[in-house]
């Protein structure tokens, strides 16, 4: 994919600025085997804020750019990050259910702005994704999700089961989807506060999630492939939640 040059930042200066002005960035890339105090400083930034930093090639910045870059790119996200403490706390105070999607590892572009797309359409109030491991927050991201991604809250966590577990404090069921349980999704109360999670495309969820959630469901089958795409598995998990909920309002 072809990347706009302002979605780039180039140099420790620079990127450090951006890092400090608060600007949106996605990730920062840090040349592989550098020592010196400037870099430290970039990387412990970005660290602070909560932004992934990854240690790249020499050869993979001089792809990027052969303007000179000193070892640090950083790149730059279309979209802007919720805060999930403030987030939660805006749906309570505004009176409704809070409706969340964890996105444990999605990895599929295309997948994951599908997942967006649906969360948008059902009514979902934020999606809560991880500073790593994740697939990236880019302009195919928004063109799968067909623009979902610029009207949905999107929260970026250093640690996925640490967030789950904020939102069980609040009152947020979190509950897992996952085809290693029996219960089906039917068999369980939705229409209180809820977060779905939904595991990597191979692995399915981590193993701290699968400890974390409240209750693991699956779908219910009658053909002979067990499986469904993720994006679909979600699609169904958030109409299912939101009907529940339109129920109990009613």
């Amino acid at each position: 994919m072809n990347r706009k040059k302002d979605q780039f930042i180039f140099g420790w200066h620079p990127v450090l600025e951006a890092i400090e002005t608060g600007k949106e960035i996605q990730k920062v890339l840090v040349q592989k085997g550098v020592r010196h105090d400037r870099y430290a400083q970039v990387t412990g930034y970005a660290r602070e804020r909560e932004i992934p930093v990854q240690y790249v090639p020499t050869q993979k910045l001089d792809r990027i750019t052969r303007k000179a870059h000193q070892g640090v790119i950083a790149i730059l996200s279309p979209i802007e990050f919720a805060d999930l403490s403030n987030l939660i706390a805006s749906i309570y105070e505004n009176g409704e259910t809070p409706r969340l999607l964890a996105c444990d590892g999605i990895t599929d572009v295309r997948n994951f702005g599908a997942i967006c797309r649906s969360a948008e359409c059902f009514g979902f109030h934020g999606v809560i994704v991880p500073g790593k491991g994740m697939a990236p927050l880019n302009e195919d991201a928004i063109k799968t999700s067909s623009g979902a991604l610029m009207r949905l809250p999107i929260c970026r966590v250093p640690v996925m089961n640490k967030a789950l577990t904020e939102m069980q404090e609040s009152g947020i069921e979190v509950i897992g989807m996952t085809e290693k349980t029996e219960r089906l999704i039917s068999d369980i109360q939705l229409s209180k506060p809820t977060c779905l999670v939904m595991g990597n495309e191979e692995t399915g969820l981590s193993t701290d999630s699968l400890r974390t959630c409240d209750y693991l469901v699956r779908i219910p089958m009658d053909g002979k492939t067990q499986s469904l795409n993720v994006s679909v598995s979600a699609a169904i998990g958030m109409y299912t939640v939101m009907t529940a909920q339109h129920r109990n309002v009613d």
